[in-house]
């Protein structure tokens, strides 16, 4: 029986044209009097062939199934603005949900959100783990690369699988990463009754039978020779397939220092080399973006590979030479020259694109490009800085100083 609170709540809702419900491995009977009364009142259903097949045969209303790609659901779903819609969404629509990609397109004031236990917080449940101390991510239609940031000793991973072939991959990724004894947890079929959970080690995994909706647990065990990777900028030079265009680690971990990225800024990096500076940014968060900028075709392989092997597959590269390869990207926060300084009109544009607020830093090591700095320092203002890095080397039986070439180093807030 609905109290007066709950008839409240539920004519409050019924005001906006569009919902989002959450539904679990129980279906329709699974849901609260307000999620149901949004899906009773609902003119179009969209979801899932799963979803959709939880339905009652008897019901008649319209049906949208998801295309592929989404884009031209969302599109129709947003010309029929003002029907009265209920798109079903597997558990908290809002983690790493459909609900997510409507709210970037959907004004939160014209569609109401009611979630059910989110696949991380059903397993939590029956791993005993605490959500909080878990690093949780989707490979849902997405790069099994962006697993490669996440792993490090003790972490406990939890992962939206993609499907029943998702286990395997992530498997081989980290015996292919030095987790080879990591313990994987398989969980399917969450909430329902055909819940199940199978667990195995990385190195042994050959589970042959898994249902295409499961969600993954790991428990990260380094090998005894692995050498993990920080989320901190200055990774080791060796961790970068190069030749030899590469900020090295003391420098890069100067550069990112003072590039101070945040989470959800996009980065520039101009005359990219092999990409560290982008990659390192955007490994400082989940959310940063960086583009890379870069002629050598060659290096641009280098950039892709190690975009991947170092779990930011997302990063984006464009091939040609700046500044005309600089036009029509989209507006940066930051932006980071490494190279090319002394091209025309490439200092200019870079500033030109930049909003308030914008920082702009580049880094040289010839006499020529530090007079351009200079020039620009005086007109701009800024911090100049030398970095001078010396590193210890064989001299005979011996071991002396070695210096790298000084790094002179400009950055400016616009």
């Amino acid at each position: 029986m609905k109290t007066n609170d709950q008839y409240s709540t539920i004519e409050k809702f019924q005001q906006k044209w569009l919902s989002v419900v959450g539904i679990g491995e129980d279906g329709i009977a699974g849901l609260n009097p307000v999620a149901r009364s949004l899906l009773d009142r609902a003119e179009v259903i969209v979801g899932g062939d799963r979803h959709l097949a939880m339905l009652f045969e008897s019901d008649r209303r319209e049906k949208l199934t998801w295309t592929n790609p989404i884009e031209a659901s969302i599109a129709e779903i947003i010309q029929r603005r003002g029907q009265s819609i209920c798109v079903l969404a597997s558990g908290d629509p809002m983690c790493f949900g459909i609900g997510v990609t409507l709210s970037r397109r959907i004004p939160i004031s014209e569609m109401i959100i009611i979630p059910s236990p989110s696949a991380f917080s059903l397993a939590c449940a029956r791993l005993g783990w605490f959500l909080t101390d878990v690093e949780m991510l989707s490979l849902c239609g997405r790069d099994p690369a962006l697993l490669n940031p996440f792993l490090y000793p003790h972490a406990r991973l939890l992962i939206l699988s993609g499907g029943k072939q998702t286990p395997a991959e992530v498997a081989q990724i980290l015996v292919a990463r030095g987790y080879s004894q990591s313990e994987i947890t398989v969980l399917e079929h969450l909430g329902g009754e055909k819940e199940r959970i199978v667990k195995s080690i990385a190195a042994t995994w050959n589970v042959a039978e898994i249902a295409d909706l499961n969600a993954i647990a790991v428990t990260c065990i380094a090998d005894s020779d692995t050498i993990s990777l920080s989320r901190f900028p200055g990774l080791s030079d060796r961790a970068y397939h190069h030749d030899g265009q590469l900020t090295k680690k003391e420098v890069r971990a100067v550069t990112l220092a003072a590039l101070a990225p945040l989470p959800g800024q996009l980065l520039w990096d101009v005359g990219a080399g092999c990409g560290s500076i982008g990659i390192e940014w955007m490994r400082s968060h989940t959310r940063c973006r960086a583009i890379a900028i870069e002629q050598n075709p060659q290096r641009l392989q280098y950039i892709a590979d190690n975009a991947s092997a170092l779990g930011v597959p997302n990063l984006k590269i464009v091939a040609g030479e700046a500044p005309t390869s600089l036009k029509n990207l989209p507006q940066p926060d930051t932006i980071f020259i490494g190279g090319g300084l002394t091209t025309p009109n490439l200092l200019e544009t870079c500033w030109d694109a930049l909003p308030v607020k914008g920082r702009l830093m580049a880094n040289t090591v010839t006499v020529e490009s530090e007079q351009k700095l200079l020039q620009w320092q005086g007109k701009l203002g800024g911090e100049l800085t030398r970095i001078a890095i010396s590193r210890a080397e064989p001299v005979g039986k011996f071991l002396g100083w070695k210096a790298m070439a000084p790094v002179t180093q400009w950055a400016v807030v616009k």
